[in-house]
């Protein structure tokens, strides 16, 4: 893609800035329309409307290009993005392991780059579990597990309204309606009223999961399955994770026997996501 858009950008930006080019670009959506998610370095924020319209030269489904803008911030851990090109309806439809995911970037969080890990979890889950995905978003998790394990049912609880609705959405668009249970609402809240012991608790919220600890071994049943993610230091990249699961599981009287350690994405030179697999004695 650097490639593709440096030769787009031939011209409109000075050869000494051409190593700032983007590398890559998040695009979300399928072949009629999709949205374009790209970082612009602050050396070429001058460039961006140049950037913005080389990149829709190279995908020509994009109709839309988004600026990152800042960090995820908030409760609903979202950015701040900047529209660059097209209008203000950014809600497309993403497909990925034979599902329909409607999302919209600038309400909610989604990562087309995690469909990879939302496939390897969703090939550990069983026949016939019952499964908890906290902070499901959209509900991509819950959409491929209930999708793929017909036997498997799923609640999916989000705290964001909008990804709530999306997530609502997605059960209709998939025909999963009687196997996708959506609820909006705080974990610490939903989960304790739900009155029920779960096989398998997701916790795809890397920054922060920890601190619901709590909430996910208290909803699991004995010997039920814990993925837990968090973001790790590169050179000790499962320690501090695996301690502090250990710990959570102690102070409630359980016990988490370590089933695996997986990377899941480098976030930055320095710190890794990744996810602990865990079985809940």
């Amino acid at each position: 893609m650097k490639r593709d858009l440096e030769s787009e950008l031939a011209g409109r930006v000075p050869d000494e800035l051409k190593r700032f080019i983007p590398q890559s670009f998040d695009v979300i959506g399928g072949r009629g329309a999709a949205v374009a998610v790209v970082e612009i370095p602050a050396e070429l924020e001058a460039y961006e409307m140049e950037i913005a319209e080389a990149l829709v030269r190279v995908q020509r489904n994009v109709h839309a290009v988004l600026s990152k803008g800042t960090e995820r911030q908030g409760e609903f851990r979202i950015r701040d993005m900047k529209l660059l090109l097209g209008g203000p309806d950014t809600e497309v439809v993403h497909r990925e392991n034979g599902c329909a995911i409607k999302v919209d970037p600038v309400k909610v969080y989604f990562s087309p780059r995690e469909c990879t890990e939302r496939e390897r979890v969703t090939a550990l889950v069983g026949e016939g579990e019952n499964v908890l995905v906290m902070f499901s978003g959209v509900g991509p998790y819950a959409v491929c597990i209930a999708k793929h394990v017909p036997s498997a049912r799923v609640t999916a609880v989000e705290l964001n309204p909008d990804g709530h609705r999306l997530c609502v959405e997605n059960v209709r668009l998939n025909k999963l309606g009687d196997r996708v249970t959506p609820i909006q609402g705080d974990v610490r809240e939903v989960c304790p009223r739900l009155g029920q012991a779960f096989d398998r608790v997701l916790m795809p919220l890397p920054k922060g999961a920890y601190q619901f600890l709590d909430v996910a071994i208290n909803a699991l049943k004995a010997g039920g399955i814990l993925h837990f993610y968090h973001w790790s230091p590169r050179d000790h990249m499962f320690e501090e994770g695996e301690s502090v699961l250990k710990e959570a599981a102690k102070a409630l009287g359980r016990e988490a026997e370590v089933l695996d350690r997986v990377k899941v994405s480098q976030y930055s030179p320095a710190a890794w996501k990744i996810r602990i697999d865990a079985r809940i004695l």
